[in-house]
């Protein structure tokens, strides 16, 4: 029988994302007893999955690496001294209410909450989003922020997820910067392309690619598993029509802290068109520390993976520590 996936708008897949615990623990039938710390945990930052990104896990696997990104646990609950919930000095960058200029060269736009996917260790999970909406004023005082700044030559769309907004709105957004001569490259940040891949319409391909301005998108994968066919398509796409692409994610204890699921990573990618871009030690927010590989053994997961890939598929390893001029890289 014919799937009838593909007729389903990404605007009904986004809309009809699990947000109930139990639902989730059902669909993958797993043990009820994990659903009251998971209660618990998504009344402090809810829990949000795509159903189409559920598929993709084992069913009753607890340790499924796909569904420990996004299970709310009772860890997250722990307070530990000393850490914030701005470990990446967010706040310190903004200059307008949507706006962050933290490197030279280039703004990063928080253009909205919304995500398709709450990830547990997400380092903008307590980000003040209510006060850093793009609204049609605070956007033509940021495009004269940006027309002001001559070194400015990439906007990067971020958030929550900047293609949760509309074609209509980015296509918008996407012209207004074209207008300004400085400004040469648009960047998107992006965890759509994998967790919810009806995103990637023609519509949308259209949208960014209709100005001067060179696309990039950076997408955020963290594990082969995420990659499945429905994937693979949408990124080969986006690739032919000339949006270069990248993938950046993040080292996950018990997820993704071994050298050979990295590597089966960065050649999966590679084979859709996408360039390795940033492996990140994790940003240490209240709330995520359980996601923590110490240092020590990411260094030496690094090591592994250098002598497993040829050097262009390798990531950069790095840190983000706030107030510095750029990532810092925790391997040279």
């Amino acid at each position: 029988m014919m799937s009838n996936k593909k007729t389903i708008s990404w605007q009904h897949a986004l809309s009809h994302c699990i947000s109930d615990p139990a639902e989730l623990l059902e669909l993958l039938e797993l043990d009820q007893g994990l659903l009251a710390a998971a209660e618990l945990a998504s009344q402090q930052f809810a829990l949000r999955v795509p159903r189409g990104f559920v598929t993709r896990m084992q069913k009753g696997d607890v340790n499924d690496p796909l569904l420990r990104q996004v299970l709310p646990l009772i860890d997250e609950s722990n307070m530990v001294p000393g850490l914030t919930t701005d470990a990446v000095g967010d706040l310190p960058a903004r200059k307008l209410p949507g706006l962050l200029h933290k490197y030279h060269g280039r703004v990063l736009l928080t253009l909205s909450g919304a995500c398709a996917i709450n990830c547990r260790y997400c380092f903008r999970r307590a980000f003040p989003y209510q006060e850093n909406i793009v609204s049609s004023k605070q956007w033509q005082e940021i495009l004269e922020y940006v027309r002001s700044d001559d070194t400015i030559e990439e906007v990067i769309f971020s958030g929550g997820d900047p293609l949760v907004a509309s074609d209509k709105r980015l296509a918008v957004m996407i012209e207004d910067l074209a207008a300004i001569t400085h400004v040469q490259r648009v960047r998107f940040h992006s965890r759509l392309p994998i967790v919810l891949p009806e995103r990637i319409t023609d519509e949308l391909i259209a949208c960014l690619t209709a100005t001067r301005l060179l696309p990039v998108m950076v997408v955020h994968c963290n594990h082969p598993n995420e990659v499945d066919s429905s994937v693979e398509q949408v990124l080969q796409r986006l690739r032919e029509k000339n949006i270069h692409l990248y993938n950046q994610a993040v080292l996950l204890k018990n997820i993704n802290d071994d050298a050979h699921v990295l590597a089966t990573l960065q050649k999966k990618l590679f084979q859709c068109g996408v360039q390795p871009y940033y492996l990140h030690l994790l940003d240490r927010v209240q709330g995520v520390l359980h996601f923590e590989v110490e240092e020590a053994t990411a260094l030496n997961i690094f090591k592994q993976l250098q002598a497993i890939l040829p050097g262009y598929l390798v990531p950069k390893l790095v840190r983000e520590i706030p107030g510095e001029a750029s990532k810092t890289l925790m391997f040279k």
